[in-house]
């Protein structure tokens, strides 16, 4: 199981500690990963197909990174998908709009044949990337105006691929964070300083919340803004059984 982190706020705060935390969990989850920070205002995505916990490059990284708004990190245990760079997280992608998307993903699909298609077009093999690819695609045949014509697009797209599927989902588009569980117990939020930080697991002793289950939310600055449809689609963890090709088939 990959592991996620998000972070939104009204105001720049020093997240070092959480990421420092967080990249010390490549031990379990050795094959890549990624960070979207903000530098002078300029997106940074910055990602590499090695155990961030072993990372000689992770230290400088988060040494310099500077106090945070919006941020996106994941570690990487490769279920579906080889080895390399172009099967780290973070994937980002520019819409019709200009709007900038950055997803990172906990989980694997097994049932979408919706994305089958995007396997000729990746850059890299995994089923996190196509899910990049097909809600950029959902975008821009949408052409949506506003954020709130946005959510609705991202959740109407994750109430369709979440049956049979899991789905743990941090989306930035450049306004909102948008995040998504469904399976119980694999991610958790926590209040900071005028804002709000998710993890797959909980870093540090702090006062941590389970993240509400089956249920597209979206934040902006530090606060929750947009509510989507409680679809009841619980992921069951028996079907991690399922081999790969298998998954391919259904």
């Amino acid at each position: 199981m990959c592991e996620l982190l998000g972070f939104s706020a009204s105001r720049e705060n020093d997240i070092r500690k959480y990421l420092t935390e967080f990249f010390s969990h490549g031990i379990q989850h050795p094959h890549g990963w990624g960070l979207m920070r903000e530098n002078n205002s300029i997106t940074e995505i910055i990602k590499k197909a090695e155990c961030s916990a072993k990372s000689e490059r992770i230290s400088e990284i988060i040494a310099e990174t500077q106090p945070q708004k919006n941020t996106l990190a994941h570690i990487r245990l490769a279920t579906v998908g080889s080895i390399k760079n172009e099967n780290c997280h973070p994937y980002t992608q520019t819409d019709n709009t200009g709007h900038c998307w950055t997803l990172i993903h906990n989980g694997t699909i097994y049932s979408g044949r919706q994305l089958m298609k995007y396997l000729y077009t990746q850059t890299g093999d995994t089923d996190s990337e196509r899910i990049s690819l097909a809600l950029l695609d959902k975008i821009n045949e949408k052409n949506p105006e506003t954020p709130e014509q946005r959510f609705d697009i991202v959740d109407d797209f994750v109430i369709s691929l979440s049956k049979r599927n899991k789905l743990n989902l941090i989306i930035y588009d450049g306004e909102l964070l948008y995040v998504h569980q469904n399976m119980r117990d694999t991610l958790y939020y926590k209040s900071e300083n005028d804002g709000i930080i998710f993890s797959t697991k909980p870093l540090d002793s702090g006062y941590w919340k389970p993240y509400p289950m089956t249920q597209l939310c979206a934040f902006r600055a530090g606060r929750k803004v947009f509510e989507g449809t409680k679809h009841g689609n619980i992921f069951v963890p028996a079907l991690d059984y399922i081999t790969e090709t298998d998954a391919m088939n259904i």
